[in-house]
């Protein structure tokens, strides 16, 4: 065996320039530029969005631990939250309407009261009675379950009228008034109620002006094919669903207030502003429509366009936020003519229409 390659030689080797392909594969790249990192988007902003920003990241993560899919619901709860106001709810039995607003008020450290809608509930079991106390020979008041921070109105077509005007007041003005006395809520005070729009027997019509009381109507749907495979592969040995006991607090009402202090101070351009009067406007003129928006409409799409541009990142809005909120503020504040609905027209529809017609501003 030679050793002719133990030792140095006096030739000089031959050498050839280096490339790229010939340096060895643990041999450091250097690039001719310096790369530029990417901030995020609230980073970058007149405004300190982290709050809002990892509030979001924070209940959705926790959501999800038993949730899958159903995340335009998730956005549009927390839009609601940050912009106080109310959400209903509706879909068909068993696609987690009821399970989403419990878990969503089980991320929040805040107060929870659940009421389950009947025909026979009256006004004082949900708003609270005066009643007289033999032992002080006085009159006091015993609060209902509304006086929470989060309510869940299960079911609540199921109450006759008499009950559902006990939430007119509250919902509006945050206040309760029992025989001339007025008790303010809590803040926050957000109420998640839920209907279900196929079954008839036994339900009653929301009232308009109480319809007009919530921010949002969201729609939920049947889950995508591949999300109810999910579905079964995250329960198969799990019947009781367990995993809700894994979802835990992560956001308090400190943590409330200062995001919908952040969400008010969010930009829009007056083009924008006009944009939305534009759009509730033409809902009131639309040849298919017998009842227009109103003003509060404006001012729904107004606040949850801003909360939906600082979820996303951004201290200012886009006309794209706009679109996305129009059909959830709309759709429960418009009612179609009985001609259009006869021939199986949606509000969706109208709404779409109403989108595609007037100019998007640049």
């Amino acid at each position: 065996m030679s050793n002719e390659h133990l030792e140095p030689t006096n030739e000089p080797e031959e050498t050839t320039p280096e490339t790229p392909l010939e340096q060895p594969a643990d041999a450091e790249f250097v690039p001719s530029e310096p790369v530029e990192e990417i901030t995020p988007a609230w980073q970058q902003n007149r405004l300190d969005l982290s709050p809002v920003y990892n509030a979001v990241g924070a209940v959705k993560n926790e959501l999800r631990k038993v949730i899958i899919g159903q995340n335009e619901m998730m956005d549009l709860l927390l839009a609601a939250l940050f912009c106080n106001g109310h959400v209903l709810i509706e879909g068909v039995p068993g696609i987690a309407k009821t399970l989403t607003a419990k878990l969503m008020a089980k991320t929040l450290d805040v107060g929870f009261s659940r009421i389950q809608f009947t025909p026979d509930l009256m006004p004082s079991d949900v708003v609270g009675t005066t009643v007289f106390n033999m032992k002080t020979s006085d009159f006091t008041f015993n609060a209902g379950p509304v006086f929470s921070n989060i309510i869940l109105i299960d079911e609540i077509n199921r109450a006759p009228a008499k009950t559902q005007a006990a939430l007119f007041e509250v919902m509006e003005e945050y206040q309760v008034t029992v025989d001339g006395t007025t008790h303010p809520m809590r803040k926050p005070f957000f109420v998640l109620a839920t209907q279900n729009p196929i079954e008839q027997e036994g339900t009653y019509k929301l009232p308009e002006a109480q319809l007009d009381r919530f921010i949002f109507k969201i729609k939920v749907k049947y889950p995508e094919l591949s999300e109810e495979k999910e579905i079964l592969r995250r329960f198969r040995s799990d019947f009781n669903m367990t995993v809700k006991d894994d979802v835990k607090p992560v956001f308090s009402d400190a943590g409330i207030a200062q995001c919908r202090k952040l969400v008010e101070q969010v930009q829009i351009r007056e083009e924008l502003l006009d944009y939305i009067a534009a759009v509730v406007h033409n809902t009131r003129e639309h040849p298919d429509l017998f009842l227009g928006a109103s003003p509060r409409a404006s001012l729904a799409i107004l606040k949850a366009s801003k909360a939906i541009a600082a979820m996303s990142g951004r201290d200012f809005v886009t006309p794209d936020d706009i679109r996305f909120v129009a059909y959830p503020v709309l759709n429960h504040r418009i009612i179609l003519t009985p001609e259009r609905e006869m021939e199986g027209f949606d509000t969706k529809d109208v709404v779409d229409d109403i989108l595609k017609k007037i100019e998007v501003p640049r």
